[in-house]
């Protein structure tokens, strides 16, 4: 965000239901296993131990943000959509 010309004094806090986000960004060693992961990972591990951002678990059936993008079933769908108060889609 200061990159951006956005100061702030709270950390971000990023929700996930990737067990593989938190294995990595927790652990403090490279590994030699670790070498050929996404650059993502590791560019999340950086934010974490510079304290700017937090990881918190939110569990796949109830991640808001696969509304936007999975594909769902009819009943998750409006699931999601009544819990963000989104309107119907209407013909």
């Amino acid at each position: 965000m200061v990159d951006l010309g956005v100061g702030q004094d709270t950390t971000n806090t990023i929700y996930t239901d990737s067990q593989s986000v938190f294995v990595v960004a927790r652990n403090p060693i490279f590994h030699a296993r670790t070498k050929h992961i996404e650059v993502h990972y590791h560019y999340v591990k950086e934010r974490l131990s510079a304290g700017e951002i937090s990881l918190a678990y939110v569990p796949t059936q109830d991640n808001l943000a696969d509304l936007f993008t999975k594909a769902l079933s009819r009943e998750k769908l409006e699931a999601f959509r009544k819990s963000l108060d989104l309107l119907p889609f209407v013909d």
